[in-house]
């Protein structure tokens, strides 16, 4: 085997491993964030702020929510 070939295994081994850690944290992030609920939208973060506070009654979080989702 050349010089080439040694090369050649070396970034070979290390797209491997490149991959297996890509993966990994792929993984990792997805058990991690497994039963999260995020409120992306700040605008529906407000809401759910407002309604956690007591501010608002249970039917009207659920009517600004479907309002802001259908806009």
């Amino acid at each position: 085997m050349g010089g080439f070939g040694y090369l050649l295994m070396l970034l070979n081994s290390l797209a491997f491993v490149g991959l297996l850690a890509a993966g990994g944290w792929v993984g990792w992030r997805a058990l991690r964030d497994h039963g999260e609920r995020r409120v992306g939208d700040p605008a529906e973060r407000l809401l759910a702020e407002r309604f956690a506070r007591g501010e608002i009654n249970d039917e009207e979080y659920q009517r600004r929510l479907d309002t802001l989702r259908h806009v």
